[in-house]
């Protein structure tokens, strides 16, 4: 028999009338396609795992219900059930206000098994490439300072563009004069130790 926790059950309990029915259809398929599924309560909402990734995740809003593959970028989608337009986000069956907005049976319980397949194949998601961010103009004011301490300006040149980015950011924000007088002697004193912008939150070399 398959285990079911009780906090989907809560869950369930508290969902709004037109949720329920919704909700006990969805974890029945669930856990008829995978048996062997974990299920478990994450970011307060209904999610299930199997072959140690997860699976699928379900919730109940105020006026819909909402489905989610964590690998519907990789399903097949045979039938054009997926909502394309995110396919990312957690409603990949668009938003469901009744079990009529549900497919079939036996189509909902082919994607179950498919995405269940490919966490036993240990298919993984392409992580998404980020474009690296791009270094930010220097203050004048903070050039200005860096110019009157040789050491300064050397660790802060020797620094990353990530760890000068920190610092640069850090006097750019300021809204008043008088807090940016304050940042650059404590920025100029820090560097002239050799410490990043962060320095109180770094981890002591052993």
């Amino acid at each position: 028999m398959p285990e079911k926790d009780t906090r989907v059950d809560a869950y369930i309990e508290k969902a709004a009338p037109f949720a329920k029915p919704i909700l006990i259809k969805l974890r029945k398929l669930i856990f008829q396609a995978c048996p062997e599924v974990e299920e478990t309560i994450k970011w307060s909402f209904p999610n299930y795992e199997i072959h140690g990734a997860m699976l699928c995740c379900v919730a109940a809003f105020k006026e819909h219900c909402a489905m989610g593959f964590w690998k519907a970028s990789l399903l097949k989608d045979d039938h054009g059930i997926l909502h394309l337009a995110d396919k990312n986000s957690m409603g990949h069956l668009d938003k469901i206000l009744s079990l009529k907005n549900l497919p079939s049976d036996k189509i909902l319980l082919a994607y179950l098994k498919e995405a269940a397949l490919l966490n036993k194949n240990k298919v993984k998601l392409a992580r998404l490439k980020t474009a690296p961010k791009k270094e930010l103009p220097m203050p004048e004011t903070l050039a200005a300072a860096l110019k009157k301490s040789k050491k300064a300006s050397a660790t802060f040149e020797g620094f990353s563009p990530s760890q000068r980015r920190e610092y640069i950011e850090w006097i750019s924000e300021a809204k008043t004069e008088e807090t940016v007088n304050k940042r650059l002697k404590m920025a100029i004193e820090w560097l002239e130790e050799g410490k990043q912008r962060h320095w109180k939150y770094q981890k002591p070399k052993a």
